[in-house]
């Protein structure tokens, strides 16, 4: 399995060289803006106000808001590169075949939309042979738009990203992400998971969905995102804005990261032993 530009990050102080070809550089800009439009889309749907009733009302609401959203998504992509292939259900938690698949979540924080909170966003990410070349991840609140390269560094708002520079887990911010199903006792790994880290680390936090948690290791805010059985669409975009922030993207264990494996563990580059370290108690 070809891995995804993970534990050979550069330390913190060394930027990317910018190495990416210029048609990547020209396809990203064109993504940005597409996944632009349809975050305007999802955004006229938006309200502070909305408080679903229950679980029928938030599942209307987030089917339609994925309808309109990918309304703009899939045929703008798919005209940008049509020999590319749309990642579906089988591969999101699987090897991906050879070649090109987008990447996407139409409306990544869905069930915080639903309900008028602000963290949600549209999220597009390439991957080319197995390994992400370009992400782009656009938060309508706040104006935000999260883009990286591979070989040319990650940015928001056109400004670099830069991972954190702590040294000791016991002043990290660490944070991990609700898996969508237990599967073979992953809800208890995720418990066991942040009791040892508690005794570890300044501030562990849990939340849902797992890409604003990434994007926060991508800009020092965070310095550690741990996950069991995560879902491509909600890290794949996460984990080229980390390794390209200069941060190290593996499995748990420690570990090559690749598309379909089953943990994620991004840190800062001194905290990946530490934290790998911690997790390893986890039966």
């Amino acid at each position: 399995m070809t891995t995804v530009h993970t534990s050979t990050a550069t330390a913190p102080d060394a930027p990317a060289t910018p190495i990416a070809p210029a048609q990547d550089r020209k396809l990203l800009d064109a993504v940005v803006g597409i996944a632009t439009e349809a975050g305007r889309a999802l955004e006229a749907r938006y309200s502070t106000q909305a408080r679903p009733a229950g679980r029928p009302d938030m599942f209307r609401t987030g089917t339609a808001d994925g309808q309109v959203s990918l309304a703009v998504l899939r045929p703008g992509l798919t005209a940008l590169r049509p020999e590319a292939r749309w990642l579906t259900d089988e591969y999101e938690t699987a090897e991906l075949p050879p070649g090109e698949w987008w990447v996407v979540d139409e409306v990544e924080g869905n069930v915080n939309h639903v309900h008028g909170l602000p963290e949600w966003a549209v999220t597009v990410a390439l991957v080319r042979d197995g390994q992400a070349v370009l992400a782009v991840v656009r938060q309508p609140v706040g104006d935000l738009t999260y883009t990286a390269l591979r070989g040319a560094g990650a940015h928001l708002n056109g400004v670099p990203l830069q991972v954190s520079a702590k040294t000791d887990l016991d002043a990290a911010i660490v944070v991990t992400g609700q898996a969508e199903a237990d599967q073979e006792g992953t809800y208890r790994r995720i418990g066991q998971s942040i009791t040892a880290m508690l005794d570890n680390a300044l501030l562990v936090r849990a939340g849902v969905p797992s890409t604003f948690p990434m994007l926060l290791v991508a800009a020092g805010h965070n310095d550690v995102f741990w996950q069991y059985e995560p879902v491509l669409p909600g890290v794949a975009a996460g984990a080229l804005m980390i390794t390209e922030a200069g941060g190290m993207v593996t499995r748990i264990d420690g570990s090559p990261w690749s598309p379909g494996a089953d943990t994620v563990l991004a840190t800062a580059p001194a905290l990946h032993t530490p934290a790998v370290r911690v997790l390893a108690t986890v039966a």
